[in-house]
């Protein structure tokens, strides 16, 4: 007897454990009859999981943390047993901005400082001269993406809420609004960085592994009270998609993997782009630069499936510096709860003696993130909001 699965997902990389694990028949064996949706904004995806047309889904870390403090929405507890991605997000900038940039840079073009501060002084030339605020792409208020822009510009002293524009944008129709002139850059996960600049329409500046060493980005969420309801089943779907990390990640299955993620039906690109992200081997520019990092997208090696509650806790932080969320004890508490290293560790079998956190955060600005002293973090910071 199978158990059938409805599982959201949106037509990004770092969907590949899932995705591998019912088209590779991972899921099958653990006798899961899984459907994969395709669905285009992650609103979709949150609210079908949150009202149960989900069984699960391919979430951004931050939705499962906000929906489980009722920001932004109902709330509903979720629980994350299984990171599906690391890292994976860039930063992709106009051909015009690309130029903008260079031409105040001082520095190396991939340090995140020498960037933002460049991006400062375009800033105010463009203010001087009564130019339009630059407009950036990201993916979701509660997103990693949104976080990681505004942590890079703050950086150089630039304001997201005061000095440029943020808009929302679901992660395939970046491209075309890069094109179109509707945004000056964006922020999003593979394999979009890569179509825009394949097209000549973008550069990417950024990966995210350049500002954050080792940053969640999507989980395998589900609702608490259903992985109270059916542990068996959560357990055989964490079995399943952490045997399709492990597959990706072999550099033999590479070729295979990036096939399976590139039908029509799942992501709908070449599969020559995919390998390239899961390869960590990216073309940054039309003329062919071409970049290598082995940080780019951590699917499932160097720890990166098991969830980490420092991660969450760094998420949170984000939440309240930007003005999302109050700062409580309560409230991190929660927060950290959604990430659920001990269903991962009983699913797999694993004695949970790994730590918590096999790599720190790295941020390339400000002191090393402590999950215990939130307000110490903040504080570092001069740009920030207060909860209104």
């Amino acid at each position: 007897m199978t158990i059938p699965l409805r599982i959201g997902f949106i037509p990004l990389c770092d969907a590949a454990a899932l995705i591998v694990a019912v088209d590779k028949g991972f899921a099958a064996a653990e006798g899961l009859d899984v459907t994969l949706v395709r669905e285009v904004s992650w609103s979709n995806v949150r609210d079908k999981l949150n009202i149960g047309l989900f069984d699960a889904a391919h979430l951004l870390a931050p939705v499962a943390i906000a929906s489980s403090l009722g920001l932004g929405h109902v709330k509903v507890p979720i629980a994350a047993p299984f990171n599906l991605g690391l890292n994976g997000n860039a930063i992709t900038v106009s051909p015009a901005l690309h130029a903008a940039i260079m031409a105040e840079i001082s520095g190396d073009p991939v340090d995140p400082m020498a960037t933002a501060l460049a991006l400062a002084r375009v800033v105010a030339k463009r203010r001087k001269s009564g130019a339009e605020p630059l407009t950036f792409g990201m993916t979701f208020p509660f997103s990693t993406h949104n976080y990681q822009l505004r942590f890079w510009m703050a950086a150089g002293g630039v304001d997201p809420d005061e000095d440029v524009r943020l808009v929302v944008l679901p992660p395939p129709y970046m491209v075309d609004s890069l094109a179109s002139g509707h945004v000056d850059a964006f922020c999003v996960g593979a394999p979009w960085n890569s179509v825009a600049v394949d097209l000549g329409v973008g550069h990417i500046l950024h990966f995210v592994a350049d500002i954050l060493v080792r940053a969640v980005e999507k989980v395998l969420a589900v609702r608490q009270d259903w992985s109270e309801k059916n542990p068996e089943v959560l357990a055989a779907l964490v079995r399943a998609a952490s045997r399709a990390a492990e597959f990706i990640e072999q550099p033999q299955n590479r070729a295979e993997a990036a096939r399976i993620l590139a039908q029509p039906e799942r992501i709908g690109v070449d599969a020559e782009v995919v390998q390239r992200t899961l390869d960590g081997r990216l073309k940054i520019s039309p003329d062919g630069t071409v970049r290598e990092s082995s940080r780019y997208l951590l699917v499932g090696r160097e720890g990166a499936t098991r969830p980490d509650p420092v991660q969450a806790a760094w998420l949170y932080a984000q939440m309240v510096r930007w003005g999302q969320a109050s700062i409580s004890p309560a409230a991190l508490r929660t927060a950290q709860a959604v990430f659920r290293p001990d269903l991962y560790d009983a699913a797999l079998g694993r004695d949970g003696k790994l730590t918590d956190a096999p790599g720190a955060i790295g941020a390339f600005a400000g002191p090393p993130f402590d999950a215990n002293d939130i307000p110490g973090h903040l504080a570092a910071f001069a740009i920030r909001r207060r909860k209104s």
